[in-house]
């Protein structure tokens, strides 16, 4: 069975959706996936380098019994001969590729490849756009370590113009009620960067105190040529050090998409305090995208 529903972004899928594959991620913590994608050919495909999505991925599909097919864009007929995308996609669906997880450095390139894909495509992060399963395996991760989300609040700290996380993670704790915060220095982040429902703050001191839970941010030096702010003054102010650890809420998880940059965003003290959960999401990405692969095949 090939399944056509792709995720592109996180508004594909309705809450009920969402709620689906969070109780089968929780079920999958308990006992084994099924293996429903026995038979299935699941090709991998990331234009920019990647540990936790990328292997995520791969220990879904195969704790679904799928076929995985890792390819790097050097192995690809585009890197030197001049294919475009929708023909590279044409190619794999062809060669019977029923599911294609993709990662590239350009907003839009994955809705590109699934416009000519007829299969499922899913969105594993185009450029500073989108990024629905991190969106999705924050708000589980959220959602469990917090119990209940409306009305909580949940800041965003550090590189917001950048962040596909953050503009998909936003959006989606929102829709399930968390009062949202953006929290950033104003080269990294203006009203045009997030959603109007959205908080704008500057100031992380002030906002510390008040905050459920906290999602620090690295700073994407990839995506532009210069840093536009000194890093001792992004650090100073941005920074989550042991001042501001004491700062922070004591139950108030703190979570980090990774990679994370020790000395810039946080300090080693952050990885030993027992907010810090970074390590539940990684596990939950896993429980979330097996549950998430099991619903696109088998249905809602």
């Amino acid at each position: 069975m090939t399944p056509t529903r792709s995720l592109l972004d996180i508004d594909d899928l309705t809450n009920d959706e969402i709620d689906s594959v969070f109780a089968l991620a929780r079920e999958f913590a308990q006992r084994p996936a099924p293996r429903s994608l026995d038979g299935t050919f699941c090709a991998n495909l990331f234009f920019e380098q990647s540990t936790r999505t990328h292997v995520s991925f791969q220990c879904a599909q195969m704790r679904l019994g799928a076929n995985v097919i890792n390819l790097s864009p050097a192995q690809l007929s585009l890197a030197t001969k001049g294919e475009r995308l929708d023909d590279t996609a044409v190619t794999l669906r062809a060669l019977g590729v029923d599911i294609l997880v993709a990662r590239h450095p350009l907003a839009g390139a994955v809705a590109e490849l699934g416009a000519a894909f007829e299969g499922c495509t899913i969105n594993a992060g185009d450029g500073t756009n989108a990024h629905p399963t991190q969106a999705l395996l924050d708000t589980f991760t959220l959602r469990d370590l917090l119990g209940e989300l409306r009305g909580r609040a949940v800041a965003f700290v550090g590189d917001i113009r950048h962040s596909r996380v953050a503009h998909s993670s936003m959006r989606l704790l929102h829709r399930y009620g968390a009062r949202v915060l953006a929290i950033g220095p104003e080269c990294f982040l203006d009203r045009g960067d997030i959603p109007k429902e959205v908080e704008l703050a500057r100031d992380f001191d002030a906002a510390l105190p008040t905050i459920d839970a906290l999602v620090m941010l690295r700073v994407q030096r990839e995506r532009f040529e210069k840093m536009p702010i000194d890093d001792a003054a992004y650090i100073s102010a941005y920074r989550l050090d042991l001042k501001r650890l004491a700062l922070l809420g004591a139950r108030a998880p703190i979570l980090h998409p990774g990679p994370y940059n020790r000395g810039v965003e946080i300090v080693d003290a952050v990885t030993l305090d027992a907010r810090w959960r970074y390590r539940e999401q990684v596990r939950n990405g896993v429980l979330v995208r097996t549950a998430l692969l099991h619903r696109l095949v088998r249905g809602w």
